[in-house]
């Protein structure tokens, strides 16, 4: 049972550790940045800065994105695919039929 041994958990558990304290500092800097002399626009786009950010780790350690990079890429090709076959599936439908 590769990557379950003793120290690959604790690898993880800092990875974990490490990625929760980078979005507890960006939780604060956002409260923070709420408290900055801004315009509106300035407020927006430093508000999706920091939430693209947040949303990255998230997704990308909690959601194993970055590790589990092969099947997820096999599982984007095959749904490719699948959306390949039903927007041409209509179009087969209509050429399948003689001329009236």
């Amino acid at each position: 049972m590769s990557g379950h041994s003793v120290e690959d958990i604790k690898k993880s558990v800092k990875v974990y550790i490490g990625v929760f304290a980078a979005l507890a500092v960006l939780t604060v800097v956002t409260v923070a940045a709420s408290y900055l002399d801004l315009t509106s626009g300035e407020s927006f786009f430093l508000a999706i800065i920091i939430a693209s950010v947040k949303g990255t780790l998230v997704a990308g350690y909690f959601m194993h994105l970055f590790s589990e990079r092969t099947a997820i890429l096999a599982v984007l090709g095959l749904t490719f695919i699948f959306l390949l076959t039903i927007m041409f599936l209509p179009y087969m439908a209509l050429t399948d039929h003689p001329a009236v």
